[in-house]
């Protein structure tokens, strides 16, 4: 039988106030872009304190009015550390309301709690670390991955 042809995924664990991670994302974002049949899962895995809950929680939020994208990528291109005010002033700037965000995750913090606590549960089970890690094919990748690491992981998951 011939090597597997098609899409694959690639789970990200991923803190806002990382500094690695933010220096991977457009990497990153580049290999999903460039490949086309790339899957591409965020996991919030808000590790460094209250600000870091802060942000995935508001950015979960954005997702039931379709602006999770945006919310994301405005908040990974921030520097380092953030405050709830860098959040805030972060996310008006892409045209979002962090009262309206705040709000939407108190009607739906049940579900956004249990996504960062499956999040939580899932980088204990795989012993991560730290961020940003990466779950590719049937491999863990903990730490930074430039564009030709995550090229490579890619293509040895399509050549098992």
């Amino acid at each position: 039988m011939g090597p597997v042809r098609g899409g694959r995924s690639i789970a990200e664990f991923f803190d806002y106030q990382c500094p690695y991670c933010k220096r991977n994302h457009p990497e990153l974002m580049k290999v999903i872009e460039s490949d086309g049949s790339i899957r591409l899962v965020m996991k919030d895995f808000p590790i460094f304190g209250d600000p870091s809950i802060y942000a995935a929680n508001l950015v979960l939020a954005s997702a039931a009015a379709g602006k999770y994208a945006a919310a994301l990528e405005a908040l990974m291109n921030t520097p380092a550390r953030l405050s709830r005010q860098d959040v805030d002033a972060t996310l008006k700037k892409v045209g979002l309301d962090p009262t309206e965000l705040h709000a939407a995750y108190k009607k739906n913090s049940r579900q956004i709690d249990a996504i960062i606590v499956r999040n939580i549960a899932q980088a204990n089970a795989f012993n991560l670390q730290g961020t940003p890690a990466f779950v590719i094919g049937l491999k863990i990748y903990p730490g930074y991955m430039n564009e030709k690491a995550l090229k490579e992981a890619v293509a040895e998951t399509r050549n098992a």
